[in-house]
């Protein structure tokens, strides 16, 4: 077989990378869909059961302050794949079925990287980076660096029971019996008995849940029985018209249990990576793609979902922090230690680059890379300043931080709002009256990072 020369270099990296592991790493890259930075026990919830989670947080890193890179899924799930800000690839939103939108194929995405070093890779769940799966007219995961997909691609319908909408690589299956947390880690673990000890393996798990519309096991529902207020029915979607004699408010009870399963089911994929011949070898990453959905419902497919930012403002589809920060954890033998917790402020973007470093390679060089390394963290490094601009088209539309300072901006790209995040992390205080130099040179600084995205540059 012939190998590119980008292959040989990143495969002579691999070889190399002696300084953090004996053999090239296995990567498990674990993205869960709307959960709140809230919503795991190790963030601070007083009833979600998130054992499983909470024992993957102990034993490595938990970030405080990690940023999802947009607050929606496909946007922040590009970007984290690329390393690249949503806009540079082009995908500014979440992708409708139909729309034509999709990663396009020159775009280099991790698992590209590390299947040219010689890894074996698999997509397992979520995918939702074109608008129709199986198409031949859109790239596909496995035109995109995995050699394996199962999974579906915006969310799962009806419910996260008997999901209708799953492939496996191109082909569609029909319904698929189970609950997709369990038909996730199913996949998961066939995919990882199949693997040997010489050929490092890279695992994206992309679980469905806590996504609308849901559905658990009854015997989930039950354990949160308190929180739950009438008969459970399911809300499916799917369907030619919105259910709307179904759309019942009934507490959070149903959004507790599906975090609950998801972490159940978590739990039987992490116990195969805890094993000696696994663990010392294997990274883990676990991140959320973007704020949670609140009670605050916007869309009726969101009804009965109650996802806690962890009091901080907005909710998924806003810039401000509700809408960002998202629960992060990375357990890396030897470069975290168990318990550890940062709160420098972080973003997506920077998992491509830092999972590329602990792999022993180096971000392509001809394209604008927006993430940084942060194995410097690790080591009593510092990454310097954080600067993250956020753009999607919703009512606010951009949001810039500089250090400790973050500025909100509309449509016109004027300023609107100032927030002092040390003092004010809940952006209750609108300081731009006081800070009118600030506001100016942020606005510049916003204007010229806007522009050198939008051209790529």
């Amino acid at each position: 077989m012939t190998r590119s020369p980008r292959f040989i270099a990143g495969l002579a990296l691999v070889l190399c990378c002696g300084a953090l592991y004996a053999q090239p790493p296995n990567i498990v890259f674990i993205v869960t869909d709307d959960l709140g930075y809230g919503d795991l026990g190790s963030y601070g919830h007083p009833v979600i059961q998130t054992p499983n989670l909470d024992a993957l947080a102990a034993s490595g890193a938990r970030f405080t302050r990690f940023y999802a890179p947009s607050a929606l899924c496909s946007p922040s799930r590009a970007a984290m794949l690329t390393g690249r800000h949503p806009y540079r690839t082009g995908i500014q939103s979440w992708i409708p079925e139909d729309s034509g939108i999709f990663l396009k194929q020159e775009e280099i995405t991790l698992a590209e990287m590390l299947k040219e070093a010689g890894y074996n890779t698999a997509l397992v769940g979520k995918w939702h980076l074109n608008a129709d799966l199986g198409s031949p007219d859109e790239p596909q995961p496995t035109d995109q660096g995995f050699d394996y997909f199962y999974g579906h691609n915006a969310f799962q319908i009806p419910t996260n029971r008997n999901p209708t909408n799953l492939y496996r690589n191109k082909s569609p299956l029909g319904t698929q019996k189970g609950y997709t947390a369990a038909l996730f880690a199913d996949e998961a673990l066939q995919w990882l008995e199949a693997q040997n000890n010489k050929t490092p393996f890279f695992l994206m798990l992309s679980m469905a849940e806590p996504h609308t519309t849901i559905e658990n096991p009854p015997q989930h529902n039950a354990r949160y029985a308190d929180f739950t207020q009438g008969k459970v029915i399911p809300i499916p979607s799917g369907l030619p018209e919105p259910p709307k004699k179904l759309l019942t408010p009934r507490g959070p009870g149903e959004y507790y249990a599906n975090i609950t399963y998801m972490d159940e089911q978590l739990g039987r994929v992490l116990d195969k990576i805890n094993e000696p011949a696994m663990r010392s070898n294997t990274v883990v990453v676990f991140v959320s793609d973007n704020g949670p959905v609140t009670s605050d419902w916007i869309n009726w497919w969101e009804v009965n979902a109650y996802g806690s930012t962890g009091g901080f403002r907005g909710r998924k589809h806003t810039l401000y922090e509700g809408g960002l920060l998202v629960p992060a954890l990375l357990r890396a033998p030897g470069v975290t230690e168990p318990g550890q917790e940062l709160a420098t402020p972080l973003i997506g973007t920077d998992l491509f680059t830092t999972l590329l470093a602990i792999a022993g390679l180096t971000p392509p060089s001809d394209r604008p890379i927006d993430g940084r390394n942060l194995l410097p963290l690790f080591t009593g490094g510092t990454l310097g300043t954080p600067e993250f601009l956020w753009a999607l088209p919703v009512a606010i539309p951009y949001a810039w931080r500089s250090g400790d300072w973050k500025l909100l901006l509309n449509a016109q790209q004027e300023a609107i709002g100032l927030y002092h995040l040390a003092t004010d992390p809940l952006e209750q205080f609108n300081l731009m009256d006081g800070e009118v130099s600030r506001v100016k040179s942020m606005v510049t600084r916003f204007k010229q990072q806007l522009a050198a995205i939008e051209a790529d540059e």
